[in-house]
């Protein structure tokens, strides 16, 4: 269950790096991350409806994505959960991948384990 978490950290973390860029220092923990995005990991492992409070979460931490510090920094978070899950993510990737777009977050990128956070704006 923690993995999956992780996983879906991951996913919700990639979406929220295609703000605006500016040049402040990320300002969002890792802590933060996990719990905003905590309500999606059932969806992500399980599969059926998105809860509402996953879809709250990532629009919110897409809001919180001030600067692209701040994107890197919750892409790094959500990548450094999903490393610690392993395997036990891969049958939610696609779950995973489709939630910005399942939420009405607009990213610029695809939500994968290859993605590359230093290059996130």
């Amino acid at each position: 269950m923690a993995g999956v978490i992780k996983l879906v950290c991951l996913v919700l973390a990639c979406m929220i790096v295609a703000g605006p860029i500016t040049a402040n220092a990320a300002k969002i923990s890792c802590e933060a991350v996990h719990n905003t995005l905590a309500p999606c990991i059932v969806y992500v492992i399980q599969g059926g409806a998105i809860p509402p409070a996953c879809c709250t979460g990532a629009r919110n931490l897409y809001s919180m994505a001030h600067t692209t510090a701040d994107r890197q920094q919750i892409c790094g978070c959500i990548k450094k959960n999903a490393r610690l899950v392993g395997s036990v993510l891969n049958p939610g990737a696609d779950r995973a991948a489709g939630l910005p777009k399942a939420c009405g977050v607009n990213i610029s990128y695809k939500i994968s384990f290859s993605t590359k956070c230093k290059t996130v704006k």
